[in-house]
């Protein structure tokens, strides 16, 4: 499935930091402990930095204290595309704009925490964008 915002690497360039553009485009990670939003309280929707589409809420964030923001469910699971990841020497299942296919972290299931799934959306901040809820 082609995403729906495709740019070139030089307008993607141009429109990200370098930070961005290498974890959104190139699969990097942030370090761990690091990010704006991992222990963030504030309500409202998490957006992808690259191209604005809505992927998480607030309501849905739950502290997990593994470096990263952590998600039990995407806002609409049409949001996100999940797709096996062998890299690193390990199976992992990494987590993707459907939009505009920029990398945003990786799914986790089965570590035990009290989620109404069992998962965790380990989602680097700098891939998203928080806008927060009108009060």
């Amino acid at each position: 499935m082609s995403p729906k915002v495709e740019l070139t690497d030089d307008e993607w360039r141009a429109k990200l930091t370098p930070d961005e553009y290498a974890v959104l485009r190139q699969a990097g990670t942030e370090r761990p402990f690091t990010g704006e939003y991992t222990d963030t309280k504030t309500e409202g929707v998490y957006q992808c930095r690259a191209c604005g589409t809505e992927l998480f809420r607030s309501t849905e964030k739950f502290e997990s204290h593994c470096g990263w923001p952590s998600f039990f469910d995407p806002a609409d699971s049409d949001a996100v595309i999940l797709k096996t990841d062998d890299s690193m020497g390990m199976r992992r299942v990494e987590v993707i704009c459907a939009n505009c296919h920029s990398h945003l972290g990786h799914v986790f299931e089965g570590e035990g925490y009290p989620t109404p799934t069992d998962q965790r959306y380990c989602i680097n901040s700098i891939s998203l964008k928080l806008v927060p809820a009108q009060s």
